[in-house]
């Protein structure tokens, strides 16, 4: 069963757009097992220029699922956030058992099992790549994040000595990953 914890920033969340989102979301519960229950954490947003987005994450047993959509009208961004969900299941159902691993919580996929292909398989493993952990503060990891042309820097955090990822984000920010 999936519970909800939906808030609105510069949007009011009416009983119908409450209504309207839960039953998108609830289309879900298809794919797990009824013993297993989560909340789907739905923030709902609407900007100057007439846009809304959605963005939905559902901490379930094995994985978070995550998506997210921005358009002008939220109902069809509602729509698209529950297709990119129901796909992450899907796809992460058929790696799952491409490995030969079983998953107990998501059930009625034995009709997947055809639909493997290349897009769904785990990526191989090229590279790797050995890298310092060295102690500075953020501003000097994003400063070596932009020079190594990499989205992504790894490093220790010079304050509080844990090793901290900084990554460039979709809308052009950047954001940090700590460890605890």
């Amino acid at each position: 069963m999936i519970k909800f914890n939906i808030r609105g920033e510069n949007i009011e969340v009416t009983d119908a757009l409450r209504t309207y989102v839960e039953d998108r979301i609830s289309n879900l519960e298809k794919y797990f097992d009824d013993a297993h229950e989560m909340t789907a954490h739905v923030s709902l947003k609407t900007y100057k220029d007439g846009s809304a987005k959605i963005e939905v994450t559902i901490p379930a047993k094995r994985l978070v699922l995550r998506a997210e959509d921005k358009s002008r009208d939220l109902y069809s961004s509602i729509d698209s956030v529950q297709e990119k969900l129901a796909r992450q299941i899907r796809k992460y159902k058929t790696r799952v058992n491409a490995k030969g691993n079983a998953l107990p919580v998501i059930e009625e996929f034995a009709d997947l099992k055809d639909e493997v292909t290349a897009a769904y398989a785990a990526p191989a493993i090229v590279r790797t790549k050995h890298v310092d952990l060295k102690p500075m503060n953020v501003e000097e990891a994003v400063l070596q994040m932009e020079m190594s042309g990499h989205d992504f820097f790894l490093f220790t955090d010079g304050d509080t000595n844990t090793p901290s990822v900084v990554y460039k984000r979709e809308d052009g920010h950047v954001g940090i990953l700590e460890t605890k």
